[in-house]
This record gives structure tokens, C-alpha cells and sequence, in this order.
């Protein structure tokens, strides 16, 4: 029976799992929005919500807590600076889930996971460069013809010498 085993284990070892889940944190916390399967997300979820309660704590111990757990410098500054004060109002709740589908190569259900309180990111396509021109192939007509016309001139010339 499983009685009181509520740890995903995500197929991995502790040491493994952990780290995995720190580096998750990480890159929600330098991103602010994260796409990975539904399973990693629902396993960053709690760790993502208790940085956050450290960092509305604060304290010097709170920071050590969770540079800790992260192990990434600049990760555990922006958490206590930027992301714990835009949710000190809120209590518990600084996450959620948006469930995406199906991965396309094998079906795992993939969602974004990201803060409640994250600043609006609108994410714009990236515009293609109009007039590009490309290099002209062996095979291409213009080339043949710009061959056969400097051919043609260079033959002028040899008769013209003659």
C-alpha cells in the first residue's frame, strides 16, 4: 500500500530528482513561465511555492534556505527581489498550470507552468527579412545565360584581335 508516499518520483533518483526540480525552479524563476510535461509541473509546483514563502520571509536565514535548495546565486537575488514582494499580498497559490496537449513525438501531456502575478509577456513573431536574396545555383538560368554571354564577348574579342 501507498499510504502516505505522495513524492513523484519522475522515474528518477533522489539526487537526480532534486536537482532536476531545483534547475526547474530556476529557469520559472529567470523566465517567469516554463513549458515541460504535465508530471514535472505538477513535481515544481510545491518547491516553486515554498521559495516563494521564503522570499516573502525575507530573512537571512530565508536566503540561505533557499540558495540551498536552488544553488543558483543569481536565481535566489531575483526571487527575493522581483517575484516574493509582487506576491506579498497573496496567501499561498503563486503558481499555475496550463495544460497544453499532447507532446507531438510521443504523446506526453505538456503545459506551461508559470507565476499568477507575472507581468503580461507578449511574445511577438519575429518578422522575416524582406528581399533577401539568395545565390544563384549552377543549374539556374541567369547563370547560364550571363556564361554564355561573357563566352560569346570573349570570342568577339579574339576575332576582332585576328
Amino acid at each position: 500500500m501507498r499510504h502516505q508516499k505522495k513524492t513523484v518520483k519522475l522515474g528518477r533518483t533522489a539526487e537526480h530528482r532534486k536537482a532536476l526540480l531545483a534547475n526547474q525552479v530556476c529557469s520559472l524563476i529567470e523566465h517567469q513561465r516554463i513549458k515541460t510535461t504535465l508530471a514535472k509541473a505538477k513535481a515544481v509546483r510545491p518547491l516553486a511555492e515554498k521559495m516563494v514563502t521564503l522570499g516573502k520571509n525575507g530573512s537571512l536565514h530565508a536566503r540561505r534556505t533557499a540558495l540551498a535548495v536552488l544553488r543558483q546565486k543569481g536565481a535566489v537575488k531575483k526571487l527575493f527581489e522581483d517575484i516574493a514582494p509582487r506576491s506579498s499580498a497573496r496567501n499561498g497559490g503563486y503558481t499555475r498550470i496550463v495544460k497544453l496537449g499532447a507532446r507531438r513525438s510521443d504523446a506526453a501531456p505538456v503545459a506551461f507552468i508559470e507565476w499568477v502575478d507575472a507581468p503580461l509577456v507578449v511574445e511577438e513573431p519575429v518578422a522575416e527579412e524582406k528581399g533577401k536574396k539568395r545565390k544563384a545555383g549552377k543549374g539556374d538560368a541567369e547563370n547560364k545565360s550571363d556564361r554564355k554571354s561573357k563566352k560569346s564577348e570573349a570570342t568577339k574579342s579574339e576575332s576582332e584581335e585576328k
